[in-house]
């Protein structure tokens, strides 16, 4: 292949000077301040019914606008979550309902003139409560006798095993061999169970809206979202009113991770937008993020591993209890992940799998999208089975691993059957290990000082983009002066997708980055765009600009032809100018330009849309070094290496940043993110003082490299790198730690008081 110009290229990001800058760009800094400022009244039970509810007294308060309770809102119910139509997830919600599911639950909506009257008016609020018995465990909530959701008017749109009368959102058993027989013809058997708890994105700027009804008469949002079009569907189904009337917009996002493909803030002001007419705003407080957000599901999943003792994996049983909390978002869809890219990993030797899910209604915050989206859950505990398996033979965990791994070529029956067209995990392995020196960081290491050092590894896959389902567009056009305009319908949530679609383009046109205008996430003038979600961006919408460029491409020869008076297969294309093939005349571009908007009945203009039937997986490989304090429990991250197989990587620079986030997030995930709920149901980290994130200090060196393979169905070779990369810290750092105490964390976070705890039981 020939040396790209862009593509490849760490070429800095559109908006870097605007960021370094501190330029107004945000939800709170492009809309007006003196706009109605709306807020909830929040329940404080777990479960309870509404039996009385005295508003009278707060809407005399001067400044106050006004006040919604559940009797004042379409009783037609909906989903919050961000999915392609017909969504998975069951419509289980109303704008507000008269029984409350979890502490937090929106009891009143009420919009004053500041944030002072709005606290005074909650205040005001009179409420009278039956408070119902909840159901808090989620181990104990399939078919119990307390319905989370008793209501007639529930209604699951897919068939995913959904069961309101049973607390089920979503159920299903699959696999591919006879697991039974397989198992009971292995020389080693053995079952685990692994526990991961809720956590939260975190991400910097809380979930945030502002609605207005525009000049035409239509609600007008503008919404820190990943989701611009899901969020047009789900206001329109939440306010009954026509996606006609609705206009969503996006400025740049602080921060999403998965979060903000919930439309977790948007519905508040958009309701009192509509009934006032009146400009509004909402901005969650931190608190509120942390007790009313959209969180990771909390998951406990049991491998049964079946292997002979040269470390063959011949089977794999994996069976996934998910907790969606009060309402339903995301938890069909989720749960999946958590053994369709786990055992996979595994496809080198395997013989036969199994793999069924419970995902479970409860009386706590709903769970949401997170990074890594189920995956995370799964990998965690299939990558420590295989570590336990190594540890019980013997053996060299990398090297089980090398004897076992998927490679290019297979085909991955419990990954839908997809063949791993480009897989370098074998690369990544190797690399891997003689970047961190694993040979002699994996001993166990006894320091002077009394504390102990020593190494774990994983390794992970994730997907691109959700196949057969996603759909990326871009819109290119060439202007009057001979730059380029690039429309898109993705997010770009910090992550660079503008930038790196920009380059595409900039490959695919043969000109420099800088001559390419991006424009993107609004839902009147963007293509259709699913969403900045699963991993989707760069392979299905990168697509989608590649093959809009080449019809591009051909429409300005087109133009050119006639300029040259000759035919279209005379000319060729060259960047800045179209030439005939023997070089004997030729049209410079800005001049085809100005000819396209004088006298010209030919767009140079073009619109593509772009789905994929298959969801190439990429792959990576995290070894951690850490040490560790016998006496205290306390570990400390020295060094983590990562290598990552995402295909042909488009801007390496963000891709390594990309790499480094998730690392970190992973750390935090796994050692200090933390979640208690009470008897009563209410959440005890409600804060970021209580909710520990790591800070750079926290998470030792990092070091990230790549090993590229080429991805014939993507753009360029690329694959996805957006999310695979937190789901290795878990299980790498979980293998470490049992290396340093001889004791096995199953449940995450491994905080330091379990870790001294299982010290003090073994002795």
């Amino acid at each position: 292949m020939a040396e790209m110009k862009s593509v490849g290229k760490s070429i800095r990001k559109k908006d870097s000077m605007q960021l370094l800058l501190g330029k107004a760009v945000y939800v709170d800094d492009i809309t007006p301040q003196d706009c109605l400022c709306v807020g909830v009244l929040r329940s404080p039970h777990a479960h309870a019914l509404i039996t009385e509810i005295d508003t009278s007294a707060a809407l005399k308060l001067p400044g106050v606008a006004c006040i919604f309770t559940y009797k004042d809102v379409p009783q037609k119910r909906f989903t919050m979550a961000g999915q392609t139509y017909p969504e998975p997830s069951p419509y289980d919600r109303l704008i507000l309902d008269q029984r409350l599911r979890f502490v937090g639950d929106a009891v009143a909506i009420i919009a004053a003139d500041n944030a002072k009257i709005l606290e005074k008016a909650k205040k005001l609020i009179k409420v009278r409560y039956e408070v119902l018995p909840a159901v808090l465990d989620f181990r104990s909530a399939k078919d119990n006798a307390i319905l989370v959701h008793p209501e007639d008017n529930w209604r699951s749109l897919c068939p995913v095993g959904a069961d309101n009368s049973r607390n089920l959102c979503a159920a299903e058993v699959s696999g591919d061999g006879d697991v039974d027989a397989v198992l009971a013809d292995c020389d080693i058997v053995f079952e685990n169970t692994y526990h991961t708890k809720a956590c939260s994105q975190a991400m910097m700027e809380t979930f945030r809206t502002y609605t207005e009804i525009d000049t035409y008469g239509r609600l007008h949002v503008v919404a820190s979202t990943q989701i611009v079009f899901h969020l047009r569907r789900i206001l329109a189904n939440a306010l009954d009113i026509p996606k006609t009337k609705i206009h969503i917009s996006k400025p740049r996002i602080g921060g999403g991770f998965g979060a903000k493909q919930t439309a977790v803030a948007e519905i508040y002001p958009a309701l009192v937008t509509w009934k006032t007419g009146r400009p509004a705003k909402m901005i969650y407080t931190r608190e509120e993020s942390m007790i009313a957000g959209s969180p990771r599901h909390e998951m406990e999943i049991r491998v049964r591993l079946g292997a002979m003792q040269d470390g063959s994996i011949r089977a794999l049983d994996v069976y996934t209890l998910s907790n969606t909390g009060a309402y339903g978002e995301h938890g069909p869809t989720t749960v999946g992940l958590s053994g369709h890219k786990s055992i996979p990993l595994y496809t080198g030797g395997l013989h036969a799998f199994r793999f069924a899910y419970d995902v479970v209604y409860t009386n706590v915050m709903s769970a949401g999208a997170y990074r890594g989206y189920g995956a995370t859950q799964g990998i965690f505990a299939v990558e420590s089975a295989v570590n336990e398996l190594a540890e019980m033979l013997g053996m060299d965990p990398v090297a089980i691993r090398e004897k076992n791994m998927v490679r290019e070529g297979q085909i991955m029956p419990a990954y839908y059957n997809e063949v791993a067209g480009a897989c370098a995990l074998d690369r990544c392995m190797k690399q891997c290990a003689k970047l961190f020196d694993w040979e002699h960081k994996r001993p166990v290491r006894l320091l002077p000082d009394g504390k102990v050092r020593t190494a774990g590894v994983a390794m992970a896959m994730q997907g691109s983009g959700i196949s057969g389902v996603d759909v990326g567009s871009a819109t290119v056009k060439l202007n009057d002066d001979g730059f380029y305009t690039l429309s898109i319908g993705a997010a770009d949530m910090g992550t660079g997708c503008d930038t790196i679609l920009a380059q595409m383009m900039a490959e695919c046109m043969d000109c420099d980055v800088d001559r390419i205008t991006v424009f993107g996430a609004d839902s009147d003038a963007s293509p259709y765009d699913s969403g900045s979600y699963a991993s989707s961006t760069t392979y299905v919408t990168g697509k989608a600009v590649e093959r809009a460029c080449e019809e591009l491409k051909e429409r300005i020869i087109s133009l050119a032809a006639i300029m040259l008076s000759c035919d279209s297969t005379e000319l060729e294309f060259l960047g800045d100018c179209v030439a005939r093939l023997d070089k004997s005349a030729s049209v410079s571009l800005a001049d085809i330009a100005a000819r396209s908007a004088c006298g010209n009945d030919q767009a140079l203009q073009t619109t593509v849309s772009h789905t994929s039937p298959i969801s190439p997986p990429p792959f990576m490989v995290g070894m951690v070094e850490i040490e560790l304090d016998r006496e205290t429990g306390s570990v400390e991250i020295l060094d983590y290496t990562a290598v990552v197989d995402c295909g042909t990587t488009v801007n390496p620079a963000l891709a390594t940043i990309q790499t480094e986030g998730g690392l970190v997030q992973g750390i935090g995930m796994t050692l200090t993110e933390d979640i208690h709920y009470d008897s009563r149901g209410r959440l005890s980290e409600n804060s970021l003082m209580q909710y520990r994130i790591p800070t750079r200090l926290e998470t030792g060196r990092l070091h990230v490299e790549f090993a590229p393979s080429y991805e014939q169905s993507g753009p360029f070779g690329a694959k996805s790198i957006g999310e695979i990369v937190i789901n290795t810290p878990a299980p790498a750092i979980a293998h470490a730690v049992y290396r340093a105490t001889g004791v096995w964390q199953r449940e995450l976070p491994i905080t330091p008081e379990k870790i001294w705890q299982s010290l003090q039981e073994k002795k």
